[in-house]
């Protein structure tokens, strides 16, 4: 399963760069706009990140039978897709697709981040 969150993350992050170039160069016009587009990239890219630290913890042999890799893994993909993506779409189409989808994005992002606490634990208990 770590090579699955370690690819996830290089997908993430590749495309965070491409986001992240069209928002500077090709955004023009509203400055709140291209901040916002901007702010997707940069969400986009820290958990990309955290996504190979969630493979790491994967190959972990204390954590091979824990679903929390998984569930953090499944909640940073879910939440990029859905925080970042709706900023996205909105700037460039001017349309919000789903009501609360950002918020549900951020919401999975720090549910990620609890996974992630949770794995910790677990790894420090498991090296006492």
């Amino acid at each position: 399963m770590s090579g699955l969150w370690l690819i996830m993350g290089g997908l993430f992050g590749m495309s965070a760069v491409g986001a992240g170039a069209y928002g500077w160069h090709s955004l023009d016009g509203d400055e709140d706009l291209r901040l916002m587009f901007m702010l997707g990239v940069d969400y986009q890219m820290w958990h990309a990140l955290a996504l190979a630290a969630v493979a790491w913890i994967a190959s972990r042999p204390e954590m091979l039978s824990s679903k929390l890799p998984l569930i953090a893994g499944i909640a940073f993909s879910s939440g990029i897709v859905l925080f970042s993506g709706t900023l996205y779409i909105f700037v460039m189409t001017g349309t919000l697709v789903v009501e609360g989808a950002a918020p549900a994005g951020g919401y999975l992002m720090m549910a990620g981040w609890a996974a992630l606490i949770a794995a910790g634990w677990k790894l420090r208990k498991a090296a006492a």
